[in-house]
């Protein structure tokens, strides 16, 4: 059977490289990717770029994929960071044994459902996002990738290539 990851991305305004490179990463091993978002439909990324978000992330149930990856842009901050709904199901699915990833402001989100605590992660090198991580006592290191074996973190665009490929060795 094929694996399967559910990316979820913020109702506007994600980031196109965050998106689509790890995407087209997984898809090329052979790994089903649905989008979701807060809403379905055409959503509109951070320089212009389109995609279809096919599913409601809070409609679905985690346990069916291998693998969740929040993808950052600066619509994460605004529409993922305090959504209650997305922070339970990320906790759900990672005592699921699901994989729980993100990128950028999507591993701010990680952070914040308190998966990270005591641990290692990355994210986009700004203030914002470092210390949001600091306020939930993880421990930021500044390179491309951070994978655990239940939790992958990625810096941002600059890593989004590394980001897919961590992904796809960890549901080899």
């Amino acid at each position: 059977m094929s694996k399967k990851a559910l990316f979820i991305i913020p109702p506007e305004r994600f980031n196109e490289d965050e998106l689509f490179q790890p995407k087209e990463a997984l898809k090329n091993a052979g790994i089903d990717v649905t989008i979701a978002s807060t809403k379905t439909g055409e959503i509109t990324g951070d320089y212009q770029g389109k995609t279809n978000a096919e599913v409601i992330f809070s409609e679905v149930s985690a346990t069916d994929y291998d693998a969740l990856a929040v993808i950052g842009g600066s619509g994460t901050n605004d529409h993922l960071w305090g959504n209650q709904e997305l922070l339970s199901c990320l906790k759900q699915a990672h005592k699921q044994n699901v994989l729980v990833t993100g990128i950028c402001a999507g591993a701010v989100t990680v952070a914040k459902a308190g998966l990270l605590t005591g641990r290692k992660a990355t994210c986009y090198p700004v203030d914002v996002q470092k210390n949001e991580l600091k306020a939930h006592n993880v421990e930021y290191v500044e390179q491309h990738v951070i994978a655990h074996d239940d939790i992958i973190t990625g810096d941002g665009p600059d890593g989004a290539k590394e980001f897919g490929k961590s992904l796809v060795e960890a549901l080899s």
